[in-house]
């Protein structure tokens, strides 16, 4: 019984438990927390308009952000691409597309900077060659030949022929031959063939592929590239 009772005493005079230093940190987390919230209203009255300013302000920032690094949006200036791109519609460039290690592929439309080979402009235009290739036109029907293999284009402009200057050309590696799909009223690498470059566009050049019409609204589409370029053999191979 005596042991008992000791034990009991003791346990009644140990020392008080540590709820003092959870309050203590409690304390300063409220604090903290009404700082962040006195520097946020701050940041508020601050702004003209408050929190529909600031909300406004980070949309912007967002889609700056998409736009740089991501999808951004071209309006076509001519009708050199009719008819899948028409005047006036608003592309959406996809700018993930070559990166990681892919490169364009025939029958992509791409978007690229033209600066000191078809002039200080944007241009889309459809890749006909890449590294390697050679293309030429035309084959007794007509048609143009990549690596030996005529290629049908449905996406031509109506009664537009393939070409209606006849030419060949070696693309070098980490270039691109590209045609505009209106050939009687496109300004691309057939024009450029006896300037320096000889109409190909570097591969570094292309800013992304045009995946989407997103404008107007009637002519919104999805863009897939032609199943006609997938015959064409690589270069040097043999021709199935």
């Amino acid at each position: 019984m005596d042991t008992e009772a000791r034990n009991t005493e003791r346990d009644r005079s140990s020392p008080p438990s540590d709820s003092g230093d959870v309050t203590h940190v409690a304390e300063e987390s409220e604090e903290t927390e009404e700082r962040s919230r006195s520097v946020f209203a701050s940041l508020l009255s601050w702004l003209p308009g408050g929190r529909i300013t600031l909300s406004v302000l980070l949309c912007m920032g967002f889609l700056l952000l998409l736009s740089t690094f991501v999808m951004q949006p071209f309006q076509i200036p001519s009708g050199s691409m009719e008819p899948a791109f028409r005047v006036g519609d608003r592309v959406l460039v996809n700018k993930l597309a070559y990166r990681f290690g892919s490169e364009p592929q025939r029958g992509d439309a791409v978007v690229f900077d033209g600066s000191g080979y078809f002039g200080d402009a944007n241009y889309i235009k459809r890749v006909v060659g890449t590294g390697g290739d050679r293309v030429v036109c035309c084959d007794k029907r007509g048609r143009v030949e990549v690596n030996g293999e005529p290629i049908d284009e449905p996406y031509l402009y109506p009664g537009d022929t393939p070409s209606q200057v006849p030419f060949t050309a070696v693309v070098p590696e980490g270039s691109l031959f590209l045609l505009g799909d209106h050939r009687s009223d496109s300004r691309d690498s057939r024009d450029h063939l006896g300037q320096p470059g000889g109409g190909m566009i570097p591969v570094d050049a292309v800013i992304g592929r045009a995946d989407w019409i997103a404008w107007p609204a009637g002519h919104w589409t999805s863009l897939k590239r032609p199943g006609s370029y997938a015959r064409v053999p690589a270069p040097g191979g043999a021709h199935g």
